[in-house]
């Protein structure tokens, strides 16, 4: 059997595949009130159809003035809660897991009135300059987190993401670049750096029973920011803190891009964590070639592969993958989809 089209144990949560659909915001909340659509429930289900092992829903905020723009999904109110837990009942029937990451943009929130961030320092010219947390304001973004993790548990997620990529509010914290406070959460040290995303762990693990994802930019592409060896050190925490899974991409903090963007460049990163700490690690970033993906694997550099734009492009990605790598075990979960991909 393709590595990639073996199942997977994680803690409690078993996947019958390593395919991940990577969160992807689809900007498609036209009411702006963070309630999934028609077309949320239709795209999510047919990834399901697609076989896809875990389907991870967009960022969803954790309160209304952290969402990136309006059109976010939020998970923030008891009607999103009810809207989201349908999803996921219908997901659960078409055969595939499924996990919501949990989000706050902090400065890069577009739409809201007054952002917020660790220090008053804008994302850009054409942002506005946030507003810097108190140690009040710092209490409720933990809170609501803690409280989106519980309506996550309410709707039955299988697995929820943290958010501390990507230049959004936890990785604003964890970066000297945009954290530069003086108080238990300032940039002093990297374990006050890291505190909050310490903080939101613990409180979210005493409402949330499945499993728990973090995602993280393994690079800004600055030599002043986050190293690669803090991050070997925030790993260890993250095992302590019984974390069952890192997904592992790159940037997002500063407007600037890598030098080169090419097929699997950001996998030399979980390559790093797979060989610096215990963590099981997923890796994203132009993994659609079916060979590559499954090399991946199939070499170790990391356990799950999570797959955005290919999925966009294919929501039967992973037959076709099946099909490439002369994978006899993939069953579509509908097998008239099957005629699909005969010669």
């Amino acid at each position: 059997m393709a590595k990639l089209f073996e199942p997977i144990q994680l803690n409690r949560l078993t996947l019958k595949n390593r395919i991940v659909m990577a969160p992807m915001c689809m900007y498609a909340v036209h009411n702006e009130d963070g309630e999934l659509t028609n077309f949320h429930n239709a795209h999510y289900a047919s990834r399901a159809i697609g076989g896809v092992g875990l389907i991870f829903l967009e960022a969803a905020a954790v309160s209304e003035e952290g969402r990136i723009t309006n059109q976010d999904l939020g998970i923030y109110n008891d009607k999103q809660t009810v809207k989201l837990t349908k999803l996921v009942n219908t997901i659960h029937e078409l055969g595939s897991k499924v996990g919501i990451q949990i989000a706050h943009a902090g400065r890069k929130a577009e739409d809201a009135p007054n952002s917020v961030t660790p220090s008053a320092i804008a994302y850009s010219d054409a942002y506005r300059t946030p507003d810097e947390l108190s140690e009040i304001g710092i209490e409720k973004v933990i809170s609501d987190f803690k409280a989106a993790a519980k309506r996550a548990e309410t709707a039955g997620f299988d697995a929820i993401q943290i958010h501390a990529a990507h230049g959004y509010l936890i990785n604003q914290f964890l970066s000297p670049l945009t954290n530069k406070r003086t108080d238990a959460y300032g940039a002093q040290s990297l374990e006050n750096r890291f505190r909050i995303l310490k903080e939101i762990i613990e409180q979210t693990k005493t409402v949330y029973t499945g499993n728990i994802w973090v995602r993280f930019s393994a690079t800004d592409y600055d030599a002043d920011s986050t190293t690669l060896e803090e991050y070997d050190q925030i790993n260890q925490w993250l095992k302590e803190l019984e974390v069952d899974v890192v997904d592992v991409s790159t940037g997002g903090l500063l407007p600037r891009k890598p030098d080169a963007i090419y097929p699997g460049y950001q996998t030399k990163y979980a390559r790093h964590f797979k060989e610096h700490s215990d963590l099981l690690i997923s890796t994203v970033g132009k993994l659609g070639d079916p060979e590559l993906a499954n090399y991946v694997l199939e070499s170790g550099q990391a356990d799950l592969v999570s797959l955005g734009r290919p999925l966009l492009r294919n929501p039967n990605w992973a037959a076709a993958a099946a099909k490439a790598l002369h994978e006899q075990h993939f069953e579509p979960f509908n097998p008239s989809y099957g005629r699909g991909f005969d010669e």
